[in-house]
């Protein structure tokens, strides 16, 4: 066997060589929560997961949802950064081995007589070609590797923020829907509101102008048109920005069928929610996932700084041929090579070795930090709102009640007050606290579907977890 060859073969087997790994054991940290939802009834194990396409049984949201997802420009950004991040893992793979390349090169020099060996002038040309590596890195140590991994949690990482967009989006969507229909429909008893109002001051003027009611009774009813006016243009301005901020989020604009009025009471969801555990919160959750992603890639950064401790070894070699004459290049017995391997002893570099360690140490600290504090936020998302849906469901009742209860006061106050039996002031009263009782109603309901939302993303929605395990 020829050199060439012998030190050929000792290269292949010294590349493909196994290093050691100097990245800590990952633990996950514990979870700094109680393993129940407080006073909220016990959740069921292994609760399965609710896609958006069932929680939510609108035919007009669903679709606003969809369109959502293939138009918004923030959930774009973040398929993006998916993208960009897979390239970085790609890049920091591609160290792990050689790059390999081909070159080729001539040079001319004229040499002046009285430098040249000869005593004559003399022109001199070289040219050669051939394929090599330079200063490839035998990762003995781990320290490629280890950036290797830190790439590819990151790159998981970027996943998990884009499904924790993705679900912050369908909500964010739902939410706006509901408040648009909300404001519709509290625009629409404003109106009624108004036309009532109105009604009963030309009633009143009437009453004025024959003598019957004072001045002050005049008054207040006009008082009251202005409110019932005041309140029209309240919410025919919100629903203008609630239609705005549908488009924002949908990503282009939409038929006006989209902004059709629908009661809330017809926005149906999916009441019986599955909870499950509160550890079901770690698998399910993906901005936990993203945080544990991020600690597992802090994890690898310190078997990188650990691993700059240790010699370093590189190699770089060629073989070609070289010749000072172009057309004999590649004749027999042009043939070169050069084999330099070199070995990087850290020795004294004033402590920045030991800082990079403290640095990846302390990072992996925060971000332990940011993980367990993420838990605690999702945590006391579920538990507020598992405690706010069976509240908000009684006041909804409640409210319900206060409303028909005041309507009958309402149109008893204004029989007995056009029969000439009691004063304006009581049928005044009765409209005022009938306008207040059927707002705050439809603002319960509100609260209590948007409540039910904000459970669903609390409890990470009901996407795929396939990159929760890895």
């Amino acid at each position: 066997m020829s050199i060439f060859r012998l030190r050929a073969t000792v290269l292949v087997a010294l590349m493909g060589v196994g290093g050691c790994s100097l990245i800590p054991d990952y633990q996950r940290p514990e979870a700094p929560v109680g393993q129940g939802w407080g006073t909220s009834p016990i959740a069921q194990a292994n609760a399965p997961r609710v896609a958006w396409q069932q929680f939510f049984r609108s035919d007009a949201l669903r679709e606003l949802i969809t369109q959502a997802l293939l138009n918004n420009r923030d959930l774009r950004v973040a398929a993006l950064n998916i993208e960009k991040a897979h390239a970085q893992y790609r890049i920091s793979q591609a160290d792990l081995l050689p790059s390999i390349n081909a070159s080729g090169s001539g040079a001319s020099q004229r040499v002046p007589a009285d430098l040249s060996t000869t005593g004559d002038n003399q022109i001199t040309h070289q040219y050669s070609a051939g394929v090599g590596f330079t200063a490839y890195e035998l990762d003995f140590f781990g320290r490629v590797r280890s950036l290797n991994q830190q790439a590819l949690e990151l790159y998981f990482s970027t996943i998990q923020a884009q499904r924790s967009v993705k679900v912050a989006l369908i909500a964010e969507v739902a939410s706006a829907y509901f408040q648009l229909q909300a404001d519709q429909q509290l625009l629409g008893i404003a109106r009624k509101t108004l036309a009532s109002q109105q009604d009963s001051y030309a009633l009143v003027k009437s009453s004025y102008d024959q003598q019957i009611a004072t001045e002050l009774d005049l008054s207040q009813a006009e008082s009251t048109v202005r409110t019932a006016e005041a309140a029209q243009a309240q919410y025919g301005r919100q629903v203008a920005q609630d239609r705005n901020a549908l488009v924002l989020l949908v990503g282009k604009p939409l038929a006006p069928e989209m902004f059709a009025m629908v009661a809330i009471d017809a926005q149906a969801v999916d009441e019986q929610l599955p909870v499950g555990l509160p550890s079901d919160l770690l698998m399910y959750r993906p901005d936990i996932l993203e945080a544990e992603h991020q600690l597992k890639a802090a994890n690898a950064n310190i078997g990188a700084a650990r691993a700059a401790f240790f010699p370093s070894i590189t190699l770089t070699a060629s073989a070609g041929a070289a010749s000072a004459d172009l057309g004999q290049l590649f004749s027999g017995g042009q043939g070169t090579w050069s084999f330099v391997p070199s070995i990087n002893i850290p020795i004294f570099n004033a402590g920045r070795n030991q800082a990079n360690l403290d640095v990846a140490r302390v990072q992996s600290s925060i971000e332990v930090a940011n993980y367990q504090k993420a838990i605690q936020v999702a945590f006391r998302e579920v538990a507020d709102g598992l405690a706010a849906r069976d509240s908000l469901t009684t006041q909804v009742i409640a409210q319900t009640r206060l409303e028909q209860a005041n309507h009958r006061n309402y149109v008893l106050a204004d029989s007995r007050y056009r029969e000439g039996v009691d004063t304006y002031l009581n049928a005044l009263d009765a409209q005022r606290n009938l306008f207040s009782a059927q707002q705050s109603l439809v603002n319960t309901k509100l609260a209590r579907i948007n409540n039910l939302v904000s459970l669903y993303k609390a409890l990470g929605g009901g996407e795929s977890t396939e990159l929760a395990t890895r």
